[in-house]
Order: C-alpha cells, then sequence, then structure tokens
C-alpha cells in the first residue's frame, strides 16, 4: 500500500473487519480493527489519526512491526503497541502522525 494510502478515510470503512495479524513463525492471529480515529494537528496533507486492533489475549504481543493482511488491502507493515486488555482480548494501536 502506497503512503497516501494510510488515511482514516481509508481505513474507516474496514472498522468491524477482521485482518491477520502475521507473527514471525509464519503463523497468525486474527486481529479485528475496533477504531479508527482522527487526531490533532499534523501535516495539512495527512491530518493525524489511529487505528485500534483487538486479538486474542494470548499470546499476548510486545510493541514492534507486524504485518497485517485484509482482503481490501495490500499487506501492510504497521507498529502496533499493546494499549489495553479487555474482557474479549488486546488492543493494539498504530499511530499515524
Amino acid at each position: 500500500m502506497a503512503d497516501a494510502a494510510f488515511t482514516l478515510a481509508r481505513f474507516e470503512p474496514l472498522v468491524g473487519s477482521r485482518f491477520l495479524l502475521r507473527l514471525d513463525d509464519a503463523g497468525g492471529l486474527p486481529a479485528r480493527l475496533v477504531q479508527a480515529r482522527a487526531g490533532h494537528g499534523g501535516a495539512a496533507d495527512r491530518p493525524p489519526f489511529s487505528l485500534t486492533f483487538e486479538a486474542p489475549a494470548e499470546p499476548a504481543l510486545p510493541q514492534r512491526i507486524y504485518r497485517l493482511e485484509h482482503p481490501q488491502l495490500d499487506a501492510v507493515d504497521l507498529f502496533l503497541v499493546p494499549v489495553a486488555r479487555t474482557a474479549t482480548g488486546l488492543h493494539y494501536e498504530a499511530v499515524f502522525g
């Protein structure tokens, strides 16, 4: 996916859909996009935004770059940070500024 395609408008329609979060061992975890939210400030050509994904609680993944796949997108490499544990899994956030 070209850098220009990393916009809030590109991801908002995908909220609620499933991604595959690839792991180093060639396996993967299901990850659902639970939120696409506008940020504040940033460059005029691309306002900041964040994406929040929910994945299973185990294994708990450390912050780092992960490849995510979705049928409507090219594979994307995102820096994900664990931000919350919920009753249904772990939330990971990617921030674009």
